[in-house]
């Protein structure tokens, strides 16, 4: 043990902060995820456990549209039927074999934002955090819901997400269509 033990027995333990800075956490990242709903907070949990799970190297879109699709309802009600969400969910499911297994040993990225980030997010996941807090936030917002996620990721063409969602037979601009008809508002806007 290289760590001393306190007269309580516990050893020191240095502060989530400070560890965060040390790693190389980008406190930007961590103000991001501060501006989350509950719920998205509770997605990005998940998706965190799913990329740890499946070893991969970082949070990519694809975790996220996966914890989207088994944790909130009304992202699940932006997709045509019952049975393209199963389809969808299939697919997800599958990403630790077949396909995704070359994911592992890439990172996930848009071509327009620095490959590596070392906060444990794909640059384009960390992209579509940022994207969904902007969505919110024109919306009068101050934190970013699940359906603000799902229309970011979905604006990404390059997202591992929107290569699964194409794989499951869904219309990628047919859907962010309906995303942006539902809320009433568009990314751009």
């Amino acid at each position: 043990m290289t760590r001393s033990e306190g007269t309580d027995g516990v050893r020191d333990v240095q502060s989530r902060t400070s560890h965060q800075q040390a790693a190389g956490h980008d406190p930007v990242r961590v103000d991001i995820e501060a501006r989350l709903s509950a719920e998205l907070a509770a997605v990005v949990i998940g998706a965190r456990r799913r990329a740890l799970r499946d070893g991969d190297r970082q949070i990519d879109t694809a975790h996220l549209l996966h914890t989207l699709l088994e944790s909130d309802p009304e992202v699940r009600e932006a997709f045509e039927s019952g049975p393209q969400v199963a389809r969808l969910l299939g697919y997800l499911v599958q990403r630790s074999i077949g396909y995704g297994l070359r994911w592992q040993s890439s990172v996930e990225d848009s071509g327009a934002i620095p490959v590596v980030t070392e906060d444990g997010w794909s640059p384009v996941a960390a992209g579509a955090l940022e994207v969904a807090c902007e969505r919110a936030l024109r919306r009068g917002d101050e934190r970013a819901g699940a359906v603000d996620l799902l229309a970011a990721i979905v604006a990404e063409p390059e997202s591992r997400a929107v290569e699964v969602l194409g794989r499951a037979g869904v219309d990628v601009p047919v859907l962010l269509a309906r995303i942006d008809a539902a809320t009433g508002r568009g990314i751009e806007a």
